[in-house]
């Protein structure tokens, strides 16, 4: 039986920013305080970035997410910001996350 590849086709919102150089991608989960305080937070800085809220994944796109987020040492909680597929920010650490992003 062939497995279907629609696990691969997460939802991935774009949000178009000025400031883009910087590769972001973000894992929200869509009722998070500190998920939509870290969306408003980058889009008051005009930062381009990318955002999956896991909790409107499906199963299979969920734990994709939950291997991603383990293999690069973070911890499963929200938000979980990867900055040019290198830096992993856990949490809405603004200075941390203004850091990394030059702002």
């Amino acid at each position: 039986m062939r497995r279907s590849v629609r696990w691969e086709r997460m939802k991935i919102a774009k949000v178009p920013g000025k400031n883009n150089k910087h590769k972001v991608l973000m894992y929200a989960i869509s009722t998070c305080a500190w998920c939509k305080l870290t969306k408003k937070f980058l889009k008051d800085n005009n930062i381009e970035y990318e955002y999956v809220d896991v909790d409107l994944s499906n199963i299979e796109g969920r734990e994709k997410i939950r291997r991603e987020i383990l293999k690069r040492g973070g911890s499963l909680s929200y938000p979980a910001i990867i900055i040019d597929d290198k830096i992993l920010i856990n949490g809405f650490r603004k200075d941390e996350i203004k850091e990394t992003l030059e702002i």
